[in-house]
Order: structure tokens, then sequence, then C-alpha cells
């Protein structure tokens, strides 16, 4: 999303999976600021797995059936993870 002053804003939702104690999914939304148009083009994918370090944030907002929050972390990074490949034979 860009904004008429100029800044831009990615949203992500990203999804982590757990399997112990039980097998467990969540959905947490993401939030970076003025990110890279390289980074825009390569989570433009789905199935990307991405590395996201900011800070957990819970965001507040009155809606008809009252009082509303959620948390979302407002990243500072954002690095599309590529997993290193090992040459067969070594």
């Amino acid at each position: 999303k860009e904004f008429e002053s100029g800044t831009r804003m990615l949203r992500l939702l990203v999804t982590t999976r757990t399997e112990t104690p039980t097998r467990r999914t969540d959905v947490v939304p993401v939030t970076l600021w003025d990110p890279d148009e390289t980074l825009i083009d390569q989570v433009s994918k789905r199935d990307v797995r991405v590395w996201a370090v900011g800070a957990v944030q819970r965001r507040y907002w009155e809606d008809p059936d009252g009082r509303r929050s959620r948390l979302e972390v407002v990243a500072s990074q954002v690095t599309v993870y590529e997993p290193e490949t090992e040459e067969v034979g070594t």
C-alpha cells in the first residue's frame, strides 16, 4: 500500500507451524514500512519463506461490536529465506 505522502507499507500474513507438544498453525500479521522494491517482488508469490525481525505490538480499535484488538509484528527487517543447497558428492 502506498499513501499520499509517498510512504509505503507492506503487510504480510506469516504462517507458523509447530508439531510439539501439539500440532498447531498460527497466522501472524507482519507490517514493514518503506520496503525495498526487490522485497516486494520476492514476497508477491505464495509460499515464500521469510525471516521477520521486529517488535510485537497490540493494536486497538472500536467497531459496532465494541473494543477490539489484535497482535502484529511491526518489522524492522524482512528477508526472504533461501535455504543453502548442499552440493551432491561433497
